[in-house]
């Protein structure tokens, strides 16, 4: 029997991508359907976080992103923009943030056809491997189709679907508390989450409890 899990996910979270190529390759190879839930980070929810934040917590979170990603061959890194506009000298968040309203969106639309794992993979690779300008171009339409999604259908989508599509994603982070927890990555199984990409290797103990099988 399939089993069916739910991963809460940010684009602007390097933890977040660093776990989604992961679970995209466990989804691969064991009977599991992860679906994604795309919520917008909490520079976009709580825009005074950063500045309440410990002052070695930038540098650790630096150090410890950097050697995640080389522990398990991962590209990575300083996305070339960063997801949020934000002042770097006062931290101060922008009121408007096109960057990742557009591209949470569109995880939010691939997750509509049961994509959303994919395509977070694909774009995470794009934001967070060294794509300069990711934001530009093609760049975000050729991670869509290579999730097995249609561009223009999702371009058009999230366009004229925005205020629906926010909705949703309020509801996954709604969702994502009601779990127990507040931060991504996430990962929900049977109604026990799971926080973190250091997690996953306890999230499969989880389910070969439940009868995890290849496909």
């Amino acid at each position: 029997m399939t089993l069916t899990a739910d991963l809460f996910f940010s684009f602007r979270s390097p933890y977040s991508y660093l776990s989604s190529g992961r679970y995209r390759a466990m989804s691969e190879e064991y009977d599991v359907d992860i679906a994604l839930r795309p919520v917008y980070p909490l520079a976009v929810r709580q825009p005074d976080f950063f500045e309440r934040n410990h002052p070695n917590w930038l540098g650790y979170t630096m150090r410890d992103m950097i050697r995640v990603a080389q522990f398990h061959s991962i590209p990575f890194g300083a996305p070339r923009p960063d997801p949020i506009i934000q002042n770097v000298m006062t931290r101060e968040i922008a009121a408007e943030q096109p960057y990742i309203r557009r591209v949470t969106r569109m995880g939010q639309a691939a997750a509509r056809r049961g994509k959303g794992l994919v395509f977070a993979a694909e774009a995470g690779r794009m934001i967070w491997g060294g794509q300069e300008n990711w934001h530009e171009g093609d760049h975000l339409a050729t991670a869509l189709e290579r999730a097995g999604l249609d561009a223009t259908e999702i371009e058009v989508e999230v366009a004229s679907e925005a205020e629906a599509l926010d909705a949703e994603i309020a509801a996954n982070q709604a969702a994502l508390e009601a779990a127990g927890h507040w931060g991504v990555p996430t990962l929900v199984f049977e109604g026990e989450p799971f926080f973190g990409q250091d997690r996953i290797d306890m999230v499969k103990w989880r389910m070969e409890q439940r009868g995890l099988a290849r496909r």
